[in-house]
């Protein structure tokens, strides 16, 4: 049994084999054939948060494969109080072939995918956001003909977000550069986790998010403050005010480099309105890529799950 809780459950061939496999998808629906794959396989998705494009892709992606979906929301379930995980997840092995969940603690998602008997995907947790790393890397691919060798310069929190990506760009051999305010940053214990990792790229932090973009193929940014963190709003606002990715800051990388950016974004905050709706912005193209990527990916669990 495989499952997909974060980058990290993949091997280098796995990931570069799973962002092939989208491109392939992609240019197949581009042409405009459509390949039944997951017939009568029932997906189902646990939110304990909102969404946009995780839920609608992965709807559209199982759709497109033939399959179907379910939709629970984690309120009505009650999900470790009323319903205890482990009992869930059993249950709900019963009735479907895989289990998306957003939830806030990625301890949820762990515990969800010890005691299930079908494949589950971390949808989205505070430590880790892996289906947007996937679409994330494919799109880069997209852009260079390849991850290794590239540069991603994030520029903003150490965020979920965040260390999925640098995760995976580590893995596949990419440069990847967190350029934070002090106490935002990557944890020492993550660096060294992810450098004790095999793989030939490399992750940095950087104080000057100048420094940061000066060789970076990507600029990437992310909202200041995530679901949950609402009580700390204004005083993420005064710390990351000078991290903000403006026309002054793009100015300063390359050329050729990509602004990129998960979405939803806050225009004037993180980013600049003309930035990220400028001719280097490839953040629509990214979105639609996490259909491609998860299509993919529940492709290659369900083949996992079969062996």
């Amino acid at each position: 049994m495989r499952h997909f809780v974060a980058v990290s459950d993949l091997t280098a061939d796995e990931l570069r084999g799973l962002i092939d496999r989208a491109a392939a998808m992609k240019a197949a629906r581009v042409a405009g054939r459509h390949e039944l794959l997951l017939p009568g396989r029932c997906m189902a998705m646990l939110f304990e948060k909102p969404s946009l494009r995780t839920r609608v892709s992965f709807e559209a992606a199982m759709e497109q494969l033939g399959g179907s979906c379910i939709f629970v929301n984690a309120n009505e379930v009650g999900l470790g109080t009323r319903e205890g995980i482990p009992d869930f997840a059993r249950v709900m092995s019963q009735y479907v072939d895989v289990l998306v969940a957003r939830v806030f603690e990625h301890r949820t998602v762990v515990e969800l995918a010890t005691h299930a008997t079908v494949p589950v995907i971390n949808g989205l947790s505070d430590l880790a956001h892996p289906c947007q790393a996937l679409a994330d890397l494919q799109t880069v691919q997209e852009l260079f003909g390849a991850v290794a060798g590239r540069t991603i310069a994030f520029i903003g929190d150490g965020n979920n977000v965040a260390r999925s990506l640098a995760v995976g760009a580590h893995i596949l051999g990419a440069r990847f550069i967190l350029a934070a305010p002090r106490g935002y940053e990557f944890s020492a214990g993550f660096l060294k986790r992810l450098q004790a990792k095999a793989g030939g790229g490399s992750a940095e932090l950087a104080a000057d998010p100048a420094d940061a973009v000066a060789s970076a193929d990507v600029v990437y940014t992310d909202v200041w403050t995530s679901m949950g963190q609402e009580a700390e709003i204004e005083r993420r606002r005064l710390a990351f005010a000078p991290f903000q990715v403006n026309a002054e800051l793009l100015a300063r990388a390359p050329a050729h480099a990509k602004v990129m950016h998960c979405l939803p974004a806050h225009r004037g905050e993180e980013v600049s309105a003309d930035v990220i709706d400028g001719p280097r912005s490839v953040v629509i193209q990214q979105a639609a890529n996490r259909l491609h990527a998860q299509k993919a990916l529940l492709v290659w669990l369900m083949a996992e799950r079969n062996r």
